[in-house]
């Protein structure tokens, strides 16, 4: 038979009951894959916010350690301070390190604070590794 033959005025490819639960399936299948994208979308959202936030803390330390009567180990403290109020205590804590210093910018003393923080990750899963970012700011002490 061809599709759409009728056999005594009923269509044999649209029975209702062969039909049955598909829809379940169909719902269980799209739902997971969709399901997984929202979290990757999620996760990605994540780690982009806490690398931003950690790039902002790390300019701040570095602007405030290059003030005229800081030093870059003010810088240190203000960045630690920075990273546990705009993102956690525990977060913080599990900052791997930061470090500050004195650079030249073409000619130009700098202070530079570096920092390597762990990757945020949703769950268990998920990449690893450290995110390492890099705040600059032109000293004003001569």
């Amino acid at each position: 038979m061809t599709p759409g033959a009728t056999v005594a005025g009923t269509d044999v490819w649209a029975d209702p009951i062969s039909e049955r639960g598909s829809a379940v399936v169909d719902f269980a299948l799209v739902g997971a894959l969709l399901t997984l994208v929202f979290l990757s979308v999620v996760q990605l959202g994540l780690v982009v916010h806490v690398r931003n936030t950690l790039v902002d803390c790390a300019a701040e330390g570095a602007r405030y350690g290059a003030r005229a009567d800081r030093t870059p180990g003010d810088a240190v403290e203000r960045t630690r301070a920075l990273v546990a109020s705009e993102l956690s205590e525990g977060y913080a804590a599990r900052v791997a390190r930061i470090s500050a210093g004195e650079v030249d910018r073409r000619g130009a003393r700098a202070v530079e604070v570096r920092l390597s923080a762990p990757l945020p990750v949703v769950g268990m899963a998920g990449p690893g590794g450290l995110l390492s970012v890099a705040g600059h700011a032109y000293a004003e002490r001569q």
